[in-house]
């Protein structure tokens, strides 16, 4: 199920409201129950921020937050001194242009 039909669900669900039918629930439902509705209410929150990390993720790079090797260190470095931008390095290593920044600032090749 997709993230947007979840909330959409447990959101009708948390105002007391059928979401087959449209219906709202009776009084003594356990959808018009205090703790009930308030644990819906937690749950819609967790779900959009979950929506939100998903949809920054989709932006990122596919290396991005992934381990360094040896190997892609020794490329990086190779590429600072063939004088290549950050901007390139971070296509080329797949990686933000942040973490070419303060990997070639581990490597003591640039200053903060």
């Amino acid at each position: 199920m997709e993230i947007e039909k979840a909330i959409e669900i447990i959101q009708l669900l948390s105002q007391g409201i059928d979401p087959e039918t449209g219906e709202e629930y009776p009084n003594n439902s356990p959808y018009q129950q205090p703790n009930i509705i308030r644990a819906l209410y937690a749950s819609v929150s967790a779900l959009e921020k979950e929506r939100k990390r998903v949809k920054k993720n989709k932006n990122l790079p596919n290396n991005a937050g992934s381990p360094w090797s040896y190997e892609e260190d020794k490329i990086l470095i190779e590429g600072f001194y063939l004088e290549k931008s950050i901007t390139e390095l971070a296509e080329i290593h797949q990686r933000t242009k942040g973490s070419i920044h303060s990997r070639l600032v581990k490597h003591g090749k640039i200053k903060i």
